[in-house]
């Protein structure tokens, strides 16, 4: 199966997202975090600087339990800056 490049905004939408778990996590070792998320520290490093910009939804969900973020506060700051042409 080949994937389709992502586009610029789903990029710039990935790099938010990584962004702003960083900034939720603050102190806390990227260790910590990954492990109650039950995903790898290499996993949370790559959605953390963009290199995983499309996390799978329960990734991106378990983060967000284990970072008290709730999924409206993660889409309402990593939608688009300005409206994408369709």
């Amino acid at each position: 199966m080949v994937r389709t490049p992502l586009t610029p905004e789903e990029r710039e939408r990935g790099e938010r997202l990584g962004r702003l778990l960083r900034e939720a996590r603050g102190g806390r070792s990227m260790a910590e975090i990954a492990a109650r998320a039950g995903i790898s520290p290499e996993t949370l490093r790559k959605i953390e600087t963009g290199r995983a910009p499309t996390p799978a939804f329960f990734t991106v969900a378990a983060l967000a339990r284990v970072l008290g973020l709730s999924m409206d506060e993660l889409v309402g700051r990593c939608e688009p800056l300005a409206p994408v042409a369709a």
